[in-house]
């Protein structure tokens, strides 16, 4: 009889759904803005519907380095010493400050733009070591025709970036390319700190035609003063982060990073049951939005027009 309750113990066992460990999964992001606020949340989604529930077994830490590099060292080191069972940095700067900072853990970056001139991996399909990630690089030849496209007389790009960011640097080589091809320039006004963007957006008027901001952490965490004067001075704002145009962007051509994080978080889930990081290959992100904010674009004094308008998979008026 005890072998028989046994036998039907264990095909019970079996027969149900696997439970999912408890685990730790350590987040951190350069600054808080809500793209990158939306691939954490992304990541925490995915965490959930495979199985991996806060305060049952997923500890789920975040830390913000209020955009500062020495703040990301130091959240980097602090993760490395918790010896969590994945680390997932969201944007270069704490990418490059948690690879630097451990060799054994799981890393899995995500908002990356260019992973490899970041050098967080040398090889896109073989990884190898303890990091792979998703990249976010941006369609910079899709700006550069919807800049034309909305504003056909433009002839120089102001292209407004923290210089100190390797994905930012990465970019404006990107754009430069691309720009002349278009028959455009590119002029550059960098800052190092949020407290420096305005004074940098100020710095073009009267040199660009329109301003044009990346994927930059710092920059787009400063946005409500270049969209200040973007509108004072009738200088058209386009930006690659979508969530820029809800706070007065004219127009973004990019990634929902809400769906950012839950590539990513695909990811993390194939590590915490049991793959290698170094054997998945570094995806580069899928999907992108076209948004448009009519409000913002008269402030400006810009029509946008109605083929534009047509294809855009959301509107603001």
């Amino acid at each position: 009889m005890r072998s028989l309750l046994l036998a039907a113990a264990a095909t019970l066992a079996l027969a149900l759904p696997a439970q999912a460990e408890n685990v730790t999964v350590s987040v951190t992001a350069i600054v808080e803005h809500p793209a990158l606020d939306a691939a954490r949340d992304g990541v925490r989604e995915v965490l959930e519907e495979a199985g991996y529930k806060e305060g049952e077994n997923l500890k789920f830490v975040y830390e913000s380095a209020q955009g500062n590099p020495a703040t990301a060292a130091q959240i980097a080191r602090q993760f490395a010493g918790d010896d969590p069972a994945v680390i997932v940095p969201i944007s270069t700067p704490s990418a490059q400050a948690v690879v630097s900072a451990t060799k054994d853990i799981p890393v899995v970056f995500t908002a990356v733009s260019d992973p490899l001139g970041a050098q967080l991996v040398t090889d896109m399909e073989k990884p190898g070591g303890n990091v792979t990630g998703l990249s976010d690089m941006s369609p910079v030849a899709d700006h550069v025709a919807l800049i034309k496209e909305i504003l056909p007389e433009a002839k120089t790009i102001g292209y407004l970036y923290n210089s100190g960011e390797a994905n930012s640097v990465s970019l404006l080589d990107v754009l430069k390319a691309e720009a002349e091809k278009a028959g455009l320039s590119v002029i550059e006004s960098a800052a190092i700190k949020s407290a420096d963007v305005q004074g940098a957006a100020r710095a073009l008027i009267g040199r660009a035609d329109v301003m044009y901001v990346p994927t930059d952490n710092t920059i787009v965490s400063a946005l409500e003063g270049v969209v200040s004067v973007a509108e004072e001075s009738k200088l058209p704002l386009f930006t690659a982060d979508t969530d820029s145009v809800s706070r007065g962007a004219l127009a973004a051509l990019g990634f929902n990073y809400k769906d950012v994080g839950r590539q990513t978080g695909e990811i993390v889930v194939r590590i915490l049951k049991g793959e290698k990081p170094g054997d998945i290959p570094v995806r580069v992100a899928v999907g992108t939005d076209l948004v448009i904010n009519k409000a913002a674009a008269a402030k400006m004094g810009v029509t946008v027009p109605e083929s534009v308008l047509a294809r855009a998979t959301n509107v603001i008026e």
